[in-house]
């Protein structure tokens, strides 16, 4: 049972971890908290299921999905936070929980209020460890996760424009004052983030078999706690956070009946960093 929870926790941090990694890059570069994230991850989750039900085929569907949330999350930026820049940060901050409470909103009328099943069939078998199952489903969140973790420290440590992407990080003026198109950076690291949204939307819905109009209110405020945790502009610190937390809930909630409800963990473990390690567990003090 104890194996068997760690796993089962794995799975559920692996998909907040898709989840948490685009708004940790978002945040490293623009510096602002892009809250409507979660409204992409709930778009990409119709999405799927909508070309599911089109074609048959769930790797196209993924693709397809994962191709226009990139578009929008390129729209996002340009019309919606970039003319906000110049203003408080907390000003993009209420333009992006407005836009993801609208984005449900309009999930709501074009869908339904009501859940729907995503019964896509994953082809991928099922595996027995030692007692420990690992379902077709699972497989396919580790599957995921880590060819997205793999393509995502490739392009940020071995091209040109992860390197783009650390400079713009350190000082966006510097960075444009030295050649680097400032605009195109900005607009590749949020439709790197906002695909990695749509896959995690995707998956939450054959995890559970179903997409429902709010399933991105949870991940909107725990994922935000969970880059506070790992260091804000951080991704690995994100990963990490996420994937801790999804053990803790496991263990602590499903495995040791610890009376709190579960998804009370993560923001009890973001009160608890921002007191003894305000920077995160990756960040570092400036």
């Amino acid at each position: 049972m104890l194996w068997q929870q760690i796993v089962n926790g794995i799975s559920i941090g692996s998909i907040y971890a898709l989840i948490s990694m685009g708004l940790a890059m978002v945040y490293g570069i623009m510096r602002i908290l892009h809250v409507a994230h979660a409204g992409i991850y709930t778009i990409g989750a119709y999405l799927g299921l909508y070309f599911f039900r089109l074609t048959g085929d769930l790797f196209l569907s993924t693709l397809l999905s994962m191709f226009i949330c990139a578009l929008i999350g390129v729209i996002v930026q340009r019309f919606v936070y970039y003319p906000l820049l110049r203003f408080p940060p907390f000003v993009p901050l209420i333009a992006g929980i407005a836009m993801f409470l609208s984005i449900g909103e309009l999930c709501r009328l074009i869908a339904g209020p009501y859940p729907l099943s995503f019964p896509a069939r994953v082809p991928l078998p099922s595996f027995n460890l030692a007692g420990v199952s690992i379902s077709p489903v699972q497989g396919m969140i580790f599957l995921s996760t880590g060819v997205i973790l793999l393509l995502q420290w490739f392009i940020t440590s071995k091209t040109s424009f992860g390197l783009m992407m650390k400079a713009s990080s350190q000082d966006m003026e510097m960075a444009e004052s030295s050649g680097i198109n400032l605009k195109m950076v900005v607009a590749m690291t949020f439709a790197l983030g906002s695909a990695f949204a749509a896959i995690a939307g995707i998956l939450v819905g054959i995890n559970y078999n179903q997409v429902y109009p709010t399933m991105g209110d949870m991940p909107a405020y725990k994922s935000l706690a969970l880059i506070v945790v790992g260091g804000l502009s951080s991704v690995s610190g994100a990963v990490v956070a996420s994937l801790l937390l999804g053990i803790a809930e496991t263990l602590l909630i499903g495995y040791a009946k610890i009376p709190l409800p579960r998804d009370a963990l993560a923001f009890i473990a973001m009160i608890a960093v921002l007191l003894l390690r305000p920077q995160g567990i990756f960040g570092r003090r400036r």
